[in-house]
């Protein structure tokens, strides 16, 4: 406990105080953790590594809770089959780069991704054709609503596109571990991105070898400005800000005769690319958006926030430019970082 600024833990290096701030490292200590949170007249708010996090300038009168445990369990069933339990607190890339050297394939193209194990469901994070969805058996969270810690089956985790019912339900659920099913395995999943196809070197469908894919992915995103970097004029950012919209049958058929990339989902919908649409609105790397903000200098759907921005200014910059895409576009935005 103690008095936390949230510009200190967030990767925008915005938001004020957190007074009430309860800092989660040892699994023995969430029976207590709960309870002085649960104390509180509002639910607490979880934090983890702050990558996909706009706190407000003002901060939070809500308790908040930092997500620091750390551990990977590993146990393995008959065959090639192998059962990954890992704390929320984790990073997801060091996980990444743990299953990869143990020879487990399932989550190697996630490598990369900033945040905690413990976001990567509430996104179902995903890049190059793998979500960790894919994978996920069950979650171990706490229910906020009926104020007890239960295991939460994938299959009632409501996984879709960026999306959950932690992420739908917002303020119900502290995640604390999650389980994946991996199998042993020398060769990563197919490939089926061309961008990672020619960081490889090597044709859509191939199967290279599981740490050469997991390597190539990360030079592929640190090449198109996909990592966060630790200095420079990119540093302070929460990633892409704003997710891929979908789209009616003729607003893609329309955006097609206009060159943007649009693809089917799963679910049999369309999807635009919201950085051809920011693009198409005149937006360009480095252009400043408001005072203080600007896309990143190697993609137009990352913001970051220079010296003199504040998160009023940086959610000032989200909402114009979502409306401009929607005057010219007729599209709506939805932003992907998490409002404290």
């Amino acid at each position: 406990m103690g008095q936390h600024q949230l510009s200190d833990h967030t990767t925008l290096r915005l938001g004020g105080p957190a007074p009430l701030w309860l800092s989660h490292t040892h699994d023995a200590d969430w029976p207590n953790i709960a309870r002085t949170a649960a104390a509180h007249a509002e639910r607490p708010f979880t934090l983890g590594g702050g990558s996909n996090t706009l706190a407000p300038d003002q901060g939070t009168t809500r308790p908040v809770i930092h997500m620091a445990t750390r551990g990977i369990r590993t146990r393995h069933l008959a065959g090639d089959q192998v059962v990954v339990t890992v704390a929320a607190g984790h990073p997801l890339t060091d996980l990444v780069a743990h299953t990869v050297a143990e020879g487990l394939s399932g989550i190697e193209y996630l490598g990369g991704i900033p945040g905690t194990a413990g976001a990567a469901p509430v996104q179902n994070a995903g890049a190059y054709g793998q979500e960790i969805g894919d994978r996920l058996t069950a979650v171990i969270a706490h229910d906020w609503t009926t104020g007890r810690t239960t295991r939460v089956p994938a299959a009632e985790c409501r996984l879709d596109y960026r999306t959950s019912v932690f992420k739908q339900e917002p303020g119900r659920w502290t995640i604390l571990s999650l389980t994946l099913h991996l199998t042993r395995s020398a060769v990563a999943a197919p490939v089926t991105y061309q961008h990672l196809a020619t960081a490889l070197r090597a044709p859509l469908g191939s199967r290279p070898p599981l740490a050469e894919a997991a390597a190539a992915v990360l030079h592929d995103r640190a090449e198109r400005g996909l990592l966060l970097p630790g200095t420079g004029h990119d540093a302070r950012q929460a990633g892409s800000c704003f997710l891929n919209p979908i789209v009616t049958d003729d607003k893609a058929a329309a955006l097609r005769c206009q060159g943007a990339p649009v693809y089917r989902t799963p679910a049999h919908s369309w999807r635009a690319s919201a950085g051809w649409l920011l693009e198409a609105c005149g937006y360009r790397p480095g252009a400043e958006v408001t005072r203080g903000v600007r896309c990143s200098t190697q993609r137009t759907l990352t913001l970051t926030a220079q010296a003199e921005a504040t998160a009023h200014d940086f959610r000032t910059a989200l909402e114009a430019m979502a409306a401009n895409v929607r005057t010219v576009a007729g599209v709506d935005l939805h932003p992907e970082p998490v409002l404290v």
